[in-house]
């Protein structure tokens, strides 16, 4: 049995108890899934959470939320410290409540943290006769249903669409460049008028809105791994002035830039 195999075996083996893992194991599978939720929190890094139509960026201080059955899997951009896993019995939450079904990223609080850190010993399955475990793991429930209200809304659709995923690549290596939907679609031979409807019958959002979240997922990351000012990470995510990235960030994080990188660090 490979070692992913056997992973999924022992997160399913028994599907009303906790499963609990810190392990960096997640960032070596491929597309997967299993029939808990998952709580993720990355330690030391940040990560992205892909599924087979969207992708998520994962800054520090928050964690991933993955439904039971969800196909995904787990990317770190940067050397992390550990990658800490609580897998949750499905019948534990209520049917009416988001989490069941949508996969998101949300704020890590102080409290929710110092309780993932008290289970970093435990890795294991953990039922109702572990009494005490089992209640600590219900009330940490509890704190996740709490603050998985709203999702950071910073996700980026993917297609399988072997064309449009040539002119992704060429977004994200050229992001700190002025593009527009005439110079690339020039560059990948094509009119304008025929990129634009490549996007609108493959993907939920506009190139220019691609392009936007781009820009702002990486500022998001310079924001967090490097001492760079604000000004010049504007300049890096491809924007011509500081007040245009500071609006647009605020437009798309509901934070400004100082704002989120205070929080995230803290």
């Amino acid at each position: 049995m490979s070692v992913i195999d056997s992973f999924i075996k022992d997160v399913n083996r028994n599907e009303d108890v906790f499963y609990v893992l810190h392990s960096k194991i997640e960032e070596k599978l491929p597309m997967h899934s299993h029939n808990k939720h998952q709580m993720c929190y990355v330690e030391g890094g940040v990560a992205f959470l892909n599924t087979p139509d969207k992708s998520y960026f994962l800054p520090a201080r928050h964690f991933l939320w993955i439904p039971a059955g969800i196909e995904h899997n787990v990317v770190s951009r940067t050397s992390v410290k550990m990658v800490h896993n609580i897998y949750f019995p499905r019948n534990l939450f209520p049917e009416d409540h988001q989490v069941r079904e949508r996969e998101g990223i949300y704020p890590v609080t102080n409290l929710l943290m110092e309780m993932i850190y008290y289970t970093v010993n435990w890795q294991e399955e953990i039922g109702k006769d572990s009494v005490f475990k089992y209640e600590f793991l219900i009330a940490l429930k509890n704190i996740v249903l709490d603050v998985s209200t709203t999702p950071l809304p910073v996700v980026l659709p993917t297609t399988k669409n072997e064309n449009l995923r040539r002119v992704f690549k060429y977004i994200h290596q050229n992001i700190d460049q002025p593009l527009n939907l005439d110079h690339v679609a020039e560059k990948f031979g094509c009119s304008s008028r025929t990129l634009s409807r490549l996007f609108q019958k493959n993907m939920d959002i506009s190139f220019l809105q691609y392009v936007k979240l781009v820009r702002i997922i990486k500022s998001m990351e310079q924001l967090l791994q490097t001492d760079l000012s604000i000004s010049e990470i504007a300049y890096k995510s491809g924007y011509n002035s500081l007040s245009a990235f500071s609006y647009t960030f605020q437009q798309v994080v509901h934070k400004s830039p100082a704002e989120f990188r205070k929080q995230s660090l803290l």
